[in-house]
């Protein structure tokens, strides 16, 4: 009989025939992440990825202890990337706590991963406006609220979820109080591509703090 190890040593990591990230001269690369961002989310799109806007959202309670969870990016801005959901959220509590967090992408389909590094600033205003703009579902979802709390009986959810779903159709202006959007501003951007024939290109942006101030480029070892 197969181990377990055996059998994930036998599964591919990545497809074959990945076109390689062949990069000689950072300065042909764009001058802010954002903009590699972009482009490389673009050609994920076209490769046709599944979910290319998800990504691992990584926080820290302050103490020690370290959290992740999949969340859904919401926009990109020259201020950094977005993403939404409850201030009484296990992940609201770890921001407020400590506001440094990571984000995650892995794109399979393109044998890239970006990890974006930085402090998290909240804007209710931007997270009413989010909320107000997602599917009926979702809102009613969002409008029930009480994340990661221990639920009795999968019932329960359902009904408030049911009673959710009829106030938000009844208000499109309805909106959870608690819910707010976060923008990831990124201290430093990190790109890692692979592909057949050239093996692996890893590229990080830096920037010594969040004020503005020019972007630096380097090579990392993979």
């Amino acid at each position: 009989m197969t181990g377990f190890r055996e059998r994930l040593r036998a599964l591919p990591v990545l497809p074959d025939g990945l076109t390689a990230w062949d990069v000689e001269d950072l300065d042909d690369l764009p001058a802010t992440p954002h903009a590699l961002f972009e482009s490389w989310f673009e050609e994920t799109v076209a490769a046709g990825a599944t979910g290319p806007h998800a990504m691992t959202l990584s926080t820290s309670d302050g103490r020690g202890a370290v959290h992740a969870r999949t969340v859904i990016l919401k926009d990109l801005t020259p201020e950094g990337w977005w993403f939404a959901g409850h201030a009484t959220s296990p992940k609201g509590v770890d921001l407020a706590s400590d506001p440094r967090a990571a984000l995650t992408f892995l794109w399979r389909e393109t044998g890239r991963q970006v990890r974006v590094t930085g402090t998290a600033v909240s804007d209710p205003d931007a997270g009413a406006a989010d909320f107000r703009a997602r599917p009926d579902a979702s809102r009613a979802a969002g409008l029930v609220g009480r994340q990661s709390e221990t639920l009795a009986a999968v019932g329960e959810h359902r009904a408030a979820w049911a009673d959710a779903l009829d106030r938000v159709r009844a208000d499109p202006e309805l909106v959870a109080p608690t819910w707010t959007a976060w923008c990831l501003r990124p201290r430093d951007v990190e790109f890692w591509g692979s592909g057949a024939g050239t093996g692996q290109t890893r590229v990080r942006y830096c920037r010594p703090d969040t004020s503005g101030r020019r972007w630096t480029k380097e090579f990392l070892w993979p």
